[in-house]
């Protein structure tokens, strides 16, 4: 990893961090998709695979624009958070319990999602990248949006059946 000496450097290393971690995201979402029991969870986890396809574009279009290569680097958060989920669901035997765990495990995902983009808008701000903090800001639009679905389907169904 290169030496982070600026807020410029900062900016530039959760990038890549938000970078990997998207396609990590990617890439699990179609075995969610396949394990959800609920109709609507695997509807939302298959809408959020379009949204983070177009995330990723975003983040590429954000690399294009400081003329650096879209390349990750490896999160250990985030696949902290994506191994703990597998693991988790490889336990749980029934259908509606694990459907409660994989919305339990897709909002941590959100979760740093979100604490990674508001912190990317509020730098890109002060570094004076206004295109790159309207990406980045409609990407934390959905992030956020995608938790508060969560929680509704959550809340609404999948809790009540898991009990």
């Amino acid at each position: 990893m290169a030496a982070v000496r600026t807020l410029n450097d900062l900016f530039l290393h959760t990038l890549k961090d938000i970078y990997y971690s998207e396609r990590q995201i990617l890439r699990a979402l179609p075995k969610m998709m396949k394990k959800a029991n609920s109709p609507e969870l695997r509807e939302a986890f298959e809408m959020h695979r379009g949204e983070t396809e177009g995330q990723i574009e975003r983040l590429q279009r954000i690399f294009e624009m400081l003329q650096k290569p879209a390349r990750g680097v490896k999160c250990e958060a985030m696949d902290g958070i994506l191994s703990e989920a597998e693991s988790l669901m490889e336990e749980i035997e029934d259908p509606e319990v694990g459907d409660a765990g994989m919305i339990a495990n897709a909002q941590a995902v959100e979760h740093y999602e979100i604490t990674r983009y508001g912190t990317l808008v509020a730098w890109a701000e002060e570094l004076g990248l206004p295109d790159a903090a309207k990406l980045l800001q409609e990407t934390l639009d959905e992030e956020k949006n995608t938790d508060r679905k969560l929680s509704d389907l959550a809340e609404q169904r999948v809790n009540k059946a898991a009990a």
